[in-house]
């Protein structure tokens, strides 16, 4: 469940409108640049993970904020060395305020856990279980997403059937995450298996991927493209592979009465 906005200290309310108002104006800065189809879907995950992190006491969506506002920051520095944008000064200044923020927020205690399991360990650690299962349903989301939008809009594959299998693969990353929302949320270990055969499509995609690209490795100059979709479908496969670990973990803890108490706050 989300905090009421009234149980934030009015520190805390100011800094999380400030966040979102920070993102939108990001958002709409990007619509101005070149990289208008690869920049909007970090931003709009940024959202979310300064959303659930502060509402929900999630101190992994915010680890994810941070870092995603890092990557950005770093992005926009060697960006700056080739055009000059106004966006340079804007994601700078802000993104180390936000780093330093929510930094501060991480290191505050977790209180989320105990209002939810209460005084018993096991229920609490359940829930953080559950909580990161969760998050990595969504960190999974966010990179087959910017995977296949680096396909999409780049040169890396050129036939017809790559492009078609990377389109695809956008509508069934989303079908994919969905399932294993409602599946965590829900405490329903058949979807928890449907999820993870969902999966294997995907895995393969990531293997096929990273030989082809190794195929054309040495056939163009720069290898910036290349290498960003093997980092990609690497980062891709370890958060499947944690994933799961974490699945069949919380798997076993299904039905021992957190959902129960969760409904009831």
């Amino acid at each position: 469940q989300m905090k009421r906005w009234s149980e934030l200290p009015r520190l805390l309310q100011v800094y999380f409108c400030s966040a979102i108002l920070s993102l939108l104006a990001l958002l709409g800065l990007t619509l101005f640049s070149l990289c208008v189809l690869l920049s909007p879907p970090p931003a709009v995950f940024c959202i979310y993970y300064i959303s659930r992190g502060v509402l929900q006491e999630n101190r992994q969506e915010l680890v994810a904020f941070v870092f995603s506002v890092f990557v950005v920051i770093i992005r926009s520095v060697v960006n700056f060395f080739v055009l000059t944008t106004i966006r340079f000064g804007f994601i700078v200044g802000l993104g180390l305020i936000h780093i330093i923020c929510t930094l501060l927020l991480i290191r505050r205690p977790n209180m989320m856990a105990f209002r939810v399991g209460g005084a018993l360990e096991c229920l609490q650690e359940q829930y953080s279980l559950l909580n990161r299962c969760f998050s990595m349903v969504t960190f999974d989301l966010q990179a087959q997403l910017c995977l296949c939008v680096l396909i999409i809009t780049t040169n890396l594959v050129t036939s017809a059937a790559d492009n078609i299998i990377a389109g695809v693969g956008v509508f069934w990353a989303i079908l994919t995450a969905a399932v294993g929302a409602v599946a965590v949320l829900k405490e329903a270990k058949v979807l928890v298996w449907v999820f993870m055969v969902l999966n294997l499509p995907q895995v393969a995609f990531f293997v096929y991927l990273m030989y082809t690209v190794a195929e054309k490795w040495f056939q163009n100059e720069t290898y910036t493209v290349e290498a960003a979709a093997i980092t990609g479908a690497l980062i891709s496969l370890v958060i499947k592979v944690l994933l799961f670990w974490g699945l069949i973990r919380l798997v076993h803890s299904f039905g021992q009465g957190l959902r129960e108490r969760s409904e009831l706050l």
